[in-house]
């Protein structure tokens, strides 16, 4: 019979063990190398890492739909009024279910209305998502439509000035790079801002608006010159050739196709094929493919009444000494010139002048 040796219990154990003495190992673990334990825990930390990795790249997407998305809100929505203000507005509406509501109520309305067909996800979002994510999402949101606003300005700053010199070639010519010699200390761009119902040339206009008397209060509530067809108005017609100037196609065209695609509109803007040439995507065979539009990316089919207000806020500006984008400048006020301008489209008074307006859009479209 063999003997046995007491020894011999370990020896089992002897190639997967460590240095460590037996004493040490707790009772009813397997002993397991240094080694082993080691490469289990490797795998387990590139699972974690290759998991984190995931969720990074996921909300890095995210991210990135949320901020170009985002993009097209001031363009298309609204220019000044907040994601939260529309969206609170809405909720506020719904709750209280007013029988009569102010001019302004209705605007938030309709500015919530528009921001779910510009963004036609966003309802289902803001009612899936909890809190934190819905205040992250808007928050990204937001950062993509500011920084669309500010592209747009330092876009059109040198390229207004490009069109002003070429069609009117004032002396001095205006400066690309200075803001400064702009407004109405220009002949031509004090001009082009001046209310539509007074007469530029005469002195006393021009010395009454550059210092800012009782008679000459430059406000929201005109229609400077720029936004008329041939920049001439009609005393006895004001919305003759309203929001038709060459100058508006221009800019649109600039903001929504592409900088280079203004330069081929002619005239004052009839028959411009401003959305048609988004979807033409034309160019020459020896040239490198171009990127998409803006119009395309934002998912834009039609000017809109919006558009065309955020198109002549930015215009107003770059004719303007202002150097940084503001709400008020002087007596001027911005968010409610671009009130008057969306309320000229939205809040009309009867079929006679919903007629007008719908032509209006047509010709802007066609």
């Amino acid at each position: 019979m063999a003997s046995f040796n007491s020894n011999d219990s370990n020896s089992v154990f002897d190639n997967e063990t460590d240095s460590a003495p037996t004493s040490s190992i707790p009772s009813g673990v397997i002993p397991t190398t240094a080694d082993s334990r080691a490469k289990r825990r490797i795998a387990a930390l590139e699972d974690e890492l290759e998991r984190m990795r995931q969720e990074r790249g996921t909300k890095q997407r995210k991210t990135t739909y949320f901020v170009a998305q985002g993009r097209a809100i001031r363009r298309l929505v609204a220019l000044y009024t907040s994601l939260d203000e529309l969206i609170a507005k809405n909720d506020r509406r719904y709750d209280e279910l007013p029988e009569e509501s102010t001019l302004t109520e209705d605007r938030l309305q309709r500015g919530y209305i528009e921001l779910l067909r510009v963004l036609p996800w966003l309802h289902t979002n803001l009612g899936d998502f909890d809190h934190e994510d819905c205040v992250d999402m808007l928050k990204k949101l937001k950062k993509g439509a500011d920084a669309a606003r500010g592209d747009d300005t330092s876009c059109l700053k040198d390229l207004v000035a490009a069109w002003v010199n070429q069609d009117f070639r004032p002396s001095p010519l205006i400066r690309p790079d200075d803001k400064h010699s702009r407004g109405f200390a220009s002949d031509i761009c004090g001009k082009l801002l001046c209310p539509s119902e007074w007469d530029w040339t005469q002195d006393r206009v021009k010395a009454g608006i550059r210092d800012r008397t009782i008679k000459y209060i430059v406000s929201e509530n005109s229609w400077p010159l720029f936004l008329y067809e041939n920049y001439a108005v009609n005393c006895d017609n004001l919305e003759e050739g309203l929001l038709k100037s060459k100058l508006l196609v221009l800019a649109f065209k600039a903001i929504f196709t592409s900088p280079s695609s203004a330069k081929e509109a002619e005239g004052d803007g009839d028959g411009a094929d401003i959305i048609e040439n988004n979807r033409r995507a034309r160019r020459r065979s020896d040239q490198p493919k171009v990127k998409t539009c803006v119009a395309s990316i934002i998912n834009m089919k039609k000017v809109t009444p919006r558009s065309i207000a955020y198109v002549a806020c930015q215009v107003r500006f770059a004719l303007s000494s202002v150097s940084s984008w503001r709400t008020v400048d002087g007596d001027f006020d911005y968010e409610s010139f671009w009130n008057n301008i969306v309320d000229f489209f939205e809040d009309v008074p009867g079929p006679i002048t919903s007629r007008r307006v719908e032509k209006l859009l047509e010709w802007w479209t066609r």
